[in-house]
C-alpha cells in the first residue's frame, strides 16, 4: 500500500493569490479624519499611547483564517493505493511413498548418502515454495495411507510437517498405491471452488498391499474431475537397501564409517502408474536421479499454472477538517482580541 498527499480540487488554491491584493488594498491611506485639531498636543494629551501593531495583528489573523478556509475547500486528503491479489488456485494433494525401500541410495551421487526419500522431500519442498496461491495437502503411505497435512495455504506448516517425516515412521510394510490415491481423491472431492484439482503420486515400488487397486483408484479420481500425475523413482536395475534405524530413519554405519549393506531391491514395474495417469488425463514420469525428479516437478508446475488477477483501487482519507478547525479557532481568537485587548474606538 502506497500513501500520498493530494488535493481533491487543487484549482481552488488559486484563490490564495488574491490575499496579497487584499492586504495591499487594506493598507492604503484612507480619507482624512473627520476631526481636525489645531495642534497635535491636544490629541496627544487626550489619552494613552495607542498600540500601533494592533491593526496589523488582526489583519494577519484575518488573512490566515481566509487562507485556511481556502485550503479546506481545496479538499486535502491522503490517497492510499491498494493492490489485491485474486488467485484462481489449483488444489494439489501430494502423495508420497514412505515404504522402507525409499531408503535406497541409488539416486544420490558417488560420494553422497542421500536416500530416495531425502531426494523426494527436497524436491517437494521446492515445489511447495513455488505454489504460494494454491492449497496443498500431503498423504504419506506404506501399507496404509496417512494424512500428514490437509489441504492448506499455510505452506510453512506443511513444510514443517514434511520435515517431521522419515522412513520407518509407518511400521506396516508394503506399498498401497491404490489406497493412497483413493485417499487423496476423497480429500479433494469436497472442494467446490477450485479451478483445478490434481494428485501427484510419487512411489518407488509396485502396489502389493491395500484394499483398492491403483487403476480403480485412478478411475475414481477421473470421475471426480481430478487429474493424477504419477512419478516412479529409482534406477531400473537391482540395488541395495542399506540398514537403517526405523525409529529415526538414519543409516547405520559400521566401525569404518561405511553404510551397512542390507537386502537387494528389484526394480519396480511402473506400467500401472502409466495406466493411472492415462485414465485420469494426467501424465506419467520416470526419475532415476534428483535432477530428473526436479525437472519433472518443474514441468508439472508449468502444466498446472495458477491464474492470478491483480485488482488495484484507491481509498481516500479526508483532511479538510483540520484546516477548517484551525480557521475556526483563529476566528474565535480574533473575535476575543478585537473585543478586549485590541478593541478599537470607531
Amino acid at each position: 500500500m502506497n500513501s500520498n498527499f493530494q488535493f481533491q480540487y487543487p484549482w481552488v488554491l488559486a484563490l490564495l493569490t488574491l490575499l496579497p491584493f487584499y492586504a495591499f488594498l487594506h493598507g492604503r491611506v484612507g480619507k482624512l479624519s473627520a476631526l481636525l485639531f489645531p495642534s497635535a498636543d491636544i490629541a496627544r494629551s487626550a489619552g494613552a499611547a495607542a498600540r500601533a501593531a494592533a491593526g496589523r495583528l488582526l489583519l494577519f489573523l484575518r488573512l490566515l483564517i481566509v487562507a485556511l478556509c481556502v485550503i479546506a475547500l481545496a479538499g486535502p486528503r491522503f490517497a492510499n493505493d491498494h493492490t489485491e491479489t485474486q488467485a484462481s488456485g489449483v488444489d494439489i494433494m501430494l502423495v508420497l511413498d514412505l515404504s522402507w525401500s525409499m531408503m535406497a541410495l541409488d539416486m544420490s551421487g558417488p560420494q553422497e548418502r542421500v536416500s530416495r526419500f531425502d531426494s523426494a522431500a527436497g524436491v517437494l519442498e521446492d515445489f511447495i515454495d513455488k505454489r504460494p496461491s494454491d492449497r496443498l495437502g500431503l498423504i504419506v503411505f506404506s501399507a496404509v495411507p496417512y494424512l500428514a497435512s490437509p489441504l492448506t495455504l499455510n505452506h510453512d506448516w506443511l513444510i514443517e510437517n514434511l520435515h517431521r517425516l522419515h522412513v520407518g515412521l509407518i511400521r506396516d510394510l508394503g506399498t498401497a498405491i491404490g489406497d493412497a490415491t483413493a485417499a487423496g481423491a476423497k480429500r479433494l472431492k469436497d472442494i467446490k471452488d477450485s479451478k483445478s484439482r490434481i494428485i501427484i503420486v510419487l512411489t518407488d515400488g509396485d502396489n502389493n498391499r491395500g484394499e483398492i487397486d491403483p487403476v480403480p483408484a485412478a478411475q475414481l479420481a477421473a470421475a471426480l474431475g481430478i487429474k493424477v500425475y504419477t512419478i516412479g523413482i529409482g534406477i531400473e536395475q537391482p540395488c541395495e537397501l542399506p540398514v537403517f534405524d526405523p525409529n529415526t530413519g538414519k543409516l547405520e554405519l559400521d566401525q569404518n564409517g561405511n553404510v551397512k549393506p542390507g537386502m537387494m531391491l528389484q526394480p519396480a514395474n511402473y506400467e500401472v502408474l502409466g495406466r493411472m495417469s492415462a485414465l485420469s488425463h494426467g501424465k506419467f514420469y520416470r526419475a532415476t536421479n534428483r535432477r530428473e525428479l526436479q525437472r519433472i516437478y518443474n514441468e508439472i508446475d508449468q502444466l498446472e499454472k495458477t491464474q492470478i488477477k491483480l485488482r488495484r483501487f484507491t481509498t481516500y482519507r479526508p483532511l479538510f477538517q483540520w484546516p477548517l478547525l484551525a480557521a475556526l479557532g483563529l476566528f474565535a481568537l480574533e473575535m476575543i482580541l478585537a473585543n478586549t485587548r485590541l478593541r478599537r474606538v470607531p
